[in-house]
């Protein structure tokens, strides 16, 4: 599987953006998908995932009500909305996948696919 992520940018606090994550090379219908970000000087961190077949979706406590997952099947793409967006969400974004048929999955180590990073810079 390969991952294109893109959608980062610049953002005042409270504002909005959309990140995407296109999947090619493989059918993601066993797959989990997830988004994970990783602060400068920081390890990288589980932010929200979504399981393809039944769009089953877990987030990670600070970003429940602001930040959704969600999937187009069509466009074999996952995006992640962020909203109400904060200082502290500043971080590269990497979309992963895994194959590995459990749930929910949110740890770095059980996901065997990464795109590259997407930028996320939130300014007060």
């Amino acid at each position: 599987v390969q991952l294109q992520a893109s959608g980062g940018g610049l953002v005042q606090a409270g504002g909005s953006l959309r990140l995407s994550c296109a999947a090619s090379g493989r059918t993601l219908s066993r797959y989990a998908m997830g988004w994970f970000s990783q602060a400068p000087g920081k390890e990288r961190e589980f932010v929200a995932a979504i399981s393809w077949m039944v769009g089953s979706t877990i987030y990670t406590d600070s970003v429940k009500g602001r930040f959704t997952i969600f999937r187009d099947a069509a466009k074999n793409t996952v995006y992640l909305q962020m909203n109400s967006l904060k200082p502290e969400d500043t971080a590269l974004y990497y979309c992963a996948a895994t194959s590995a048929g459990v749930w929910p999955v949110f740890k770095v180590f059980e996901y065997g696919y990464w795109g590259q990073g997407t930028l996320v810079t939130v300014s007060s």
